[in-house]
């Protein structure tokens, strides 16, 4: 018997859902999908962009030896979030007037995406990409 899987969350541990959840809104247009104090998601499509209370992480992760939260005075995590537009000047912008911070402005690739980061109000790098071309 084969089991699928598929992807169903993106979680992120944040010290305040709820300003996380609206920047995100503000930033890109994403529709709340769920809040509850310590927890949130988006409705960003196929995989649900979720946040989690860093309280409620150290609860569930401490027995194993905790987590590294995001600090928005470091550089980022070696990961990203990463959005798909057709504008990537335009989406950026919107971001940056949201509360992002600048981080690579957008640049052209040689495989023909044009591609920008920024980071969010947790210090998380949020990739904003066109479609790779074919």
């Amino acid at each position: 018997m084969t089991t699928k899987i598929t992807l169903g969350y993106t979680l992120f541990y944040v010290d305040d859902v709820r300003s996380t959840l609206d920047f995100y809104m503000a930033a890109f247009g994403f529709a709340e999908k769920l809040e509850m104090g310590d927890y949130g998601e988006l409705d960003t499509g196929a995989t649900t962009l979720g946040f989690v209370a860093n309280s409620l992480a150290e609860e569930n992760l401490s027995a194993a030896g905790g987590f590294t939260r995001l600090s928005a005075d470091s550089p980022p995590y070696g990961a990203s979030i990463t959005l798909i537009t057709d504008d990537v000047a335009g989406t950026l912008q919107s971001a940056l007037d949201a509360g992002g911070r600048r981080y690579v402005d957008p640049v052209n690739k040689p495989w023909g995406q044009t591609v920008a980061y920024l980071l969010d109000p947790n210090g998380l790098l949020v990739e904003i990409a066109t479609a790779v071309s074919n």
